[in-house]
């Protein structure tokens, strides 16, 4: 019987006779007496065996190696001066082991060392195929166990605090469109019928509302079959939660308190309230982002007013097309960046023309004034000089880059530059969290493939009431929390009208039969009394893999998927019997490409 975890033992248990299980994290043998780390998800504790003082223990301390899994009786003493360490929460104490049962060995080579004191870097690849190890070292067991103090201090918040009622959503529902990819499951007692396994608990959840929970909350499975980023899993974990009777100002006051619960509870972090909050109006135009990192300045510039009827056909060509100029000031870049790298062939240009961008064009500053040579110095006025310099309020040192194009590119061609120059430049504050609202979305984008409008956010989104008049230009009742520039939350104030919910499937084309098909139970529900309700989803796994300070959402995920959609441990997706696909009444048409002679 375990008395103790391996980290937890201190100063006060001197004296104790202790029980505990765990692995060798290390074995050194100096001099005759054997030290064993033995560690378990808790820690690591020293485990001195002395021939002397603890025969009994001594012969099966030298046989034992890294990753033995052991159990061991002894007493909590305290280390000599000489050999404490301050580094290990237990180093101010050591066990003598009275006894050391081995309980299992290993029987194979390691793929990689797990222990505390030997890691190296890893392959992920490796890491994946060997996950179980994985899990085993530091890294990864501290982040399992940071996801399970996030969902821990969720509940008890929303339970204890809030009065939220926990409700889980089926798995197996309906396909629907709009979204990502759904994932299919063959129905076998109806044969030619399909469940998808749900992207979001959307539609239950606002049924939920109709039913009268009030309050409700999940910490929610998810699937989506879309291609895959650091960032992203085909099968991925929300908080999930949808509030009746209350007004967009509520949902957020009342989740800032939730997020600064969580950081205060998870990281002993204080985040200040109320968190800022941006249009996405604002956003695009001072970030090109919508999830702008806010941690650092170089905001971006518009000055297509300016350009507009200057010489340089390339900005004032973009305005007339319709489209932007807008400029990226760098402080200190005429010193970092150069020529070569802004041209044809260089690393910014190349960011540029993965954004869509043509080109860059570029002015430094030096003494007060332009110092550049060519077409954009040769044709712009020097009150258009001076108005761009105060604008964007260049000084000596500055870099200034520009982007001339439709409004989408230069946005997004400034929004990557900017985060390249940033981590460049070291201007991000690596301890520093930023919180904000991104508000007021357009309720729709075009989707040019498709010739239609399409739900920005999703199509259950309630419009501003002064916009319905005109849905097509209308802004969404929908809200985004942004943390360092990753979006991880996002919601909005619902229809709960049939009649407006109807005129949106209509804006973006869905028939009446289509609506029917794919809605009527939901449109029919909200004929019985919906009460005005809004929500909000929080996508768990990147929430703590930025609490955890790692660049993957793998790295917050016990068992993730690779970037192919594959699990390299159990070797899924897999092929699968005949005999369960005739069951099943499904068939692959899928032919392997000839391989090259």
């Amino acid at each position: 019987m375990r008395t103790h975890y391996c980290g937890h033992l201190r100063a006060e248990h001197i004296g104790e006779t202790v029980t505990l299980f765990g692995w060798v994290d290390r074995r050194r043998d100096h001099g005759g007496v054997i030290f064993l780390d033995l560690r378990d998800r808790s820690g690591i504790v020293q485990i001195v065996s002395d021939p002397e003082r603890t025969p009994d223990s001594y012969s099966l301390a030298e046989q034992v190696r890294n990753e033995y899994v052991i159990k061991v009786v002894g007493r909590v003493s305290q280390r000599p001066p000489e050999s404490l360490n301050p580094k290990l929460p237990t180093g101010q104490v050591e066990i003598y082991a009275d006894q050391i049962e081995l309980l299992n060995e290993v029987r194979k080579q390691m793929p990689f060392q797990v222990s505390t004191a030997e890691q190296e870097p890893v392959r992920e690849e490796l890491r994946l195929r060997y996950r179980y190890l994985d899990l085993r070292r530091e890294r990864m067991s501290q982040n399992l166990q940071l996801r399970h103090r996030v969902n821990r201090a969720i509940r008890r918040f929303l339970e204890d605090e809030e009065g939220f009622v926990e409700v889980e959503t089926p798995i197996l529902t309906r396909s629907t469109p709009e979204g990502a990819r759904d994932y299919l499951v063959p129905s076998r007692v109806n044969p030619s019928e399909w469940y998808a396994l749900p992207q979001s608990p959307q539609l239950f959840k606002q049924l939920l509302m109709v039913s009268g929970i009030d309050r409700y909350y999940q910490i929610a499975r998810c699937f989506r079959d879309e291609d895959l980023r650091a960032d992203r899993q085909p099968e991925f974990t929300q908080l999930d939660m949808e509030m009746s009777f209350m007004t967009q100002a509520e949902i957020l006051e009342l989740n800032e308190r939730l997020v600064c619960h969580i950081f205060k509870t998870v990281k002993g972090v204080e985040v200040p309230r109320p968190f800022p909050r941006l249009t996405y109006a604002e956003a695009m135009d001072r970030y090109g982002t919508d999830k702008p990192d806010t941690r650092y300045a170089l905001e971006l510039v518009n000055v297509s007013d300016l350009v507009a009827d200057s010489g340089f056909k390339v900005f004032s060509g973009a305005v007339k097309n319709g489209g932007l100029v807008k400029v990226l000031p760098i402080p200190g870049g005429n010193e970092v960046i150069s020529n070569v790298r802004i041209k044809p062939g260089g690393d910014l240009f190349k960011i540029a023309a993965e954004a869509g961008a043509k080109g860059l064009a570029y002015i430094r500053v030096r003494n007060g004034d332009i110092d550049t040579i060519g077409a954009i110095k040769d044709n712009l006025s020097e009150a258009q000089k001076q108005q761009i310099l105060e604008r964007s309020g260049a000084t000596d040192g500055h870099l200034l880059l520009f982007c001339a194009d439709a409004a989408e590119v230069v946005n997004a061609t400034l929004d990557r530059l900017r985060q390249a120059i940033a981590q460049e430049m070291k201007l991000i504050p690596a301890e520093q969290t930023n919180l904000l609202w991104v508000t007021e979305f357009p309720m729709f984008e075009w989707n040019a493939d498709e010739k239609r409008l399409e739900a920005l956010h999703h199509p259950f989104t309630a419009p501003y009431p002064e916009d319905q008049s005109d849905l097509k230009t209308a802004r969404a009742q929908a809200y985004d929390l942004v943390y360092n520039g990753y979006e991880v939350g996002g919601g909005s104030l619902r229809i709960y009208q049939p009649d407006l919910q109807q005129q949106v499937f209509e804006a973006i084309g869905l028939s009446a039969a289509e609506t029917h098909d794919k809605f009527g139970f939901l449109l029919e529900a909200f004929e019985y009394g919906t009460p005005p309700h809004g929500g909000i989803a929080y996508g768990l796994d990147r929430l703590v893999m930025l609490l955890a300070g790692e660049d993957s959402i793998r790295d917050a995920i016990a068992f993730p998927k690779t970037q192919q959609a594959r699990c390299l441990l159990t070797d899924a997706p897999s092929k699968v019997d005949t005999r369960q696909l005739k069951e099943l009444h499904v068939a692959s048409t899928y032919k392997p490409k000839p391989k090259d002679s």
